[in-house]
């Protein structure tokens, strides 16, 4: 006898439903028990169980309280100096103070992919020529929850079918090569049944898994396997197998980038373009800037503060490094003909929000002291903060925006990290961070580049490419050169008057610590309680 299916949907699963672009992601269900035959013989019941796995693909503007990611990393600080991020900076990481606790969350989406992948042979789904491509779907979603439990922990117990209570669950950790390889094998389940891009899929199903995205997926994994925190032997194999799929994305053509790179980081165009590869539902909301705009914009929160570290990345205008006497620097003027990518994802002093002046001066509305809430660092966050959103008044407006997984300016610097590991600067790999420098408005590099020096242009065009976008925490990680880039004090800028002039003061935010154990994430003490073969990573 068939036994009953208890159709219970908590609010989570109705996140999107204000979606409009990505309207399969509106659910419809029974209300009661029903038979698992009743259950898959019905078509919305059977789309509906994979749908259920993209909601939980995770969004990255409110992680922890309000708190980004980034706050974890050398990119920012949170202006709420009891904010939970802090466990990340300050040392009291643990099994049992965990942060970012992603276990639960992604074992949960594997079981859902996983009981839609066992039945969806017998649905009842119509048209049943749709099939091969919604299990596409499911391998990219199983292989991207696998990924997202590997860059955090190493090694873990794949789930590569549905777990019954009735089978051993005292299991022991898969190896570090094997999670990898089943995160690949996904991937390439998913590429060869998936349509290319987005522009397959029709105005409502915008935000489906794509090939596009499958080797978006397959691009970034292979990236972190070959660098070397997971390649400590320096396996160049590795390095040219993550260039070789990053070219593939790129010699597609399924994707390009935005003519703006303002449009990218405040989403002032279409919430699915040309450079979004995968990307959570869009969801209407101005939750993003109460969390992060200046805290004299209608009682904005003013959260996530840019560091002076951050800052300084930005290169001038003519492309030469601040530190470099052929800049043109002014310390005296900071602000003045520096890459564009930096007003476009930083808030300065006498920067403009809403068509208003920013004065992050001391004593200025929105300066250092002025409130609890106020910038610890000088600066706020610019990137994805919408002009058009409001809040705190009679009438709010919120702006449709999802958080961005994958896009295509990644897979540029993806690939010419690892060809330049590979087989060093060649052209191809100036090729395609110029093309991200000319997109910026600032020149290409100069040539004659050694590997070395290769290595470090990219790793900072990354920095400042993919602010905010919680690239910089798992970068420096895959890096290996946490000690060096987390475990220093992060620091700000103090601006005073003295008559018309600004004064401007480098000066120490936060004294921080990161130590060896902080390159893999604790498995949570619970888990390791209810069982006797999962390993705890080194350190915890």
């Amino acid at each position: 006898m068939k036994r009953l299916i208890y159709i219970i949907f908590p609010a989570l699963f109705f996140l999107a439903a204000s979606c409009k672009e990505s309207k399969f992601l509106e659910f419809t269900y029974f209300d009661g028990p029903v038979t698992e035959d009743q259950y898959w013989n019905l078509n919305s019941a059977a789309r509906g169980q994979l749908n259920r796995g993209y909601t939980f693909l995770q969004d990255g503007y409110n992680r922890y309280g309000g708190a980004m990611l980034a706050a974890g990393s050398d990119e920012a600080v949170n202006s709420n100096l009891n904010s939970a991020i802090n466990i990340f900076n300050n040392g009291t990481w643990s099994s049992l103070r965990t942060l970012d606790d992603n276990y639960a969350v992604n074992y949960n989406g594997l079981r859902q992919v996983n009981v839609f992948l066992e039945n969806s042979n017998r649905a009842n789904i119509i048209p049943v020529t749709d099939i091969p491509r919604l299990r596409g779907e499911a391998f990219f979603l199983r292989a991207f929850f696998h990924f997202e439990l590997w860059k955090r922990y190493g090694g873990i117990i794949i789930a590569d079918h549905v777990f019954e209570t009735t089978d051993n669950m005292d299991l022991p950790r898969n190896t570090s090569e094997e999670t990898l390889a089943q995160i690949i094998k996904d991937c390439d389940s998913a590429a060869i049944k998936l349509p290319l891009s987005p522009v397959q899929y029709g105005a409502g199903d915008k935000g489906r898994a794509t090939k596009a995205a499958a080797l978006a997926l397959k691009s970034r994994a292979l990236l972190y396997a070959a660098s070397p925190l997971n390649n400590p032997s320096n396996d160049i194999t590795l390095w040219q197998k993550s260039a070789a799929v990053s070219k593939e994305l790129i010699d597609s053509k399924a994707h390009s980038l935005l003519a703006s790179y303002a449009n990218i980081s405040n989403f002032t165009t279409a919430a699915y373009n040309v450079e979004v590869i995968f990307a959570t539902a869009a969801n209407l909301r101005n939750d993003i800037e109460t969390n992060n705009a200046p805290i004299s914009y209608n009682g904005a929160l003013g959260l996530t503060n840019p560091t002076q570290e951050l800052v300084d990345s930005y290169e001038m205008k003519n492309g030469f490094p601040i530190s470099d006497p052929a800049s043109g620097y002014n310390p005296n003027a900071p602000y003045v003909d520096r890459d564009p990518r930096f007003a476009a994802s930083i808030i300065y002093n006498g920067s403009t929000f809403k068509g208003t002046a920013v004065s992050t001066i001391v004593g200025g509305k929105d300066g250092l002291g002025q409130s609890i809430n106020a910038t610890k660092t000088g600066y706020y966050m610019r990137k994805f903060l919408s002009e058009s959103a409001s809040w705190n008044q009679t009438t709010n407006a919120t702006v449709r925006r999802p958080w961005v997984i994958f896009r295509y300016g990644e897979i540029l610097l993806n690939y010419a990290e690892a060809q330049n590991e590979a087989v060093g600067p060649d052209a191809t790999v100036y090729d395609a961070v110029n093309q991200i420098r000319k997109r910026a408005g600032i020149p290409n590099l100069p040539t004659g580049l050694s590997k070395d020096q290769m290595r470090q242009k990219i790793r900072n065009e990354r920095r400042v490419e993919l602010a905010f976008e919680e690239h910089r925490f798992f970068d420096v990680r895959r890096w290996k050169t946490g000690e060096t880039d987390l475990g220093k004090p992060v620091t700000g800028m103090r601006i005073t008057t003295n008559g018309a002039t600004n004064v401007y003061e480098r000066f120490i935010v936060e004294t921080r610590v990161f130590n060896e154990r902080m390159y893999r994430y604790p498995v949570p003490q619970l888990e390791i309680n209810n069982t006797t073969k999962l390993q705890q990573n080194p350190g915890y």
